[in-house]
């Protein structure tokens, strides 16, 4: 009786390996458009670029992306900061990595340090709460170098100040 069973599938996972073709389409076949619809905005004279991040690292992407476009406005010419808030603090810890820091314990673990570190490189201002970072166990030796401790109540008023600024504001949060 196993023995059928063991046939059954067997024959099941021919048929339905047969089914679609597989790969059906070669590496590299483009799938998508590439037409960009809005211009390649650069910064005017002055123009600030904003973000704020409230996102656990490694829980979703919304906070690597946002580091990567404050990066990509930075290379358009705005003047590009980031302030890191609440659980999106622990974003800014030089002391991840596994089994030892600054080592990958997976693909990509390391990618927002990286990135981090690029923006702070190229000119970038990064903000890291205080009290975020309180409220996780991390200190302020902990943090990459380059990474500004500021106090909790620098967020309305660091908000405040690039809003006058005339700032583009990206507000990210995750829960």
């Amino acid at each position: 009786m196993a023995e059928d069973i063991d046939a059954q599938i067997a024959e099941n996972i021919a048929r339905s390996l047969a089914e679609i073709p597989h790969p059906s389409l070669p590496k590299g076949t483009n799938i998508y458009g590439s037409t960009k619809l809005f211009p390649d905005f650069q910064a005017e004279d002055g123009e600030t670029y904003f973000t704020l991040i409230h996102g656990i690292p490694h829980e979703s992407s919304v906070s690597f992306v946002a580091i990567l476009q404050a990066t990509r406005a930075l290379r358009k010419g705005f003047e590009s900061a980031i302030y890191f808030y609440g659980p999106g603090t622990l974003a800014c810890t030089a002391n991840r990595g596994f089994p030892t820091t600054g080592d990958s314990g997976f693909p990509g673990e390391m990618n927002t340090n990286g990135s981090l570190e690029t923006f702070i490189k190229e000119g970038g201002t990064v903000y890291a709460c205080r009290f975020g970072m309180a409220l996780h166990g991390m200190r302020e030796e902990d943090l990459i170098e380059g990474v500004i401790p500021a106090h909790p109540l620098d967020v309305q008023d660091a908000l405040i100040y690039y809003a006058r600024k005339g700032a583009i504001i990206n507000s990210t949060y995750n829960l």
